[in-house]
């Protein structure tokens, strides 16, 4: 999660991410990182069109917790602002050029 205030937490994921991996990352950080960021009740949630953001599953669970989610246009990365942080995360990893995990995870 990214917001004007700030980035949520940044979750490792360490192995490839099917759609119940996302639920279960949705479930244990969307919250907390809204509440830790102090977001105000209305905040719309925004992810792409990645099939596991897009499964019926992601869907119904998305609309079981009332969150609202911005309908996003297909085949535009140039306006999402992810895009930005992974660019930024790109310069300071070939900036600092980690030797290990442990070096990565603290960029």
């Amino acid at each position: 999660m990214i917001t004007r205030t700030g980035p949520g937490r940044l979750i490792r994921v360490k192995e490839r991410m099917n759609g119940a991996m996302y639920r279960e990352i949705l479930s244990d950080n969307l919250l907390p990182s809204a509440r830790a960021l102090k977001m105000k009740r209305g905040w719309v949630f925004q992810h792409d069109n990645d099939p596991k953001h897009t499964a019926r599953a992601t869907k119904e669970w998305l609309r079981k917790k009332h969150f609202k989610v911005l309908e996003w246009p297909s085949q535009s990365p140039d306006l999402n602002p992810i895009e930005n942080l992974w660019m930024e995360l790109k310069v300071r990893v070939a900036q600092q050029q980690p030797q290990n995990i442990t070096a990565l995870e603290e960029i």
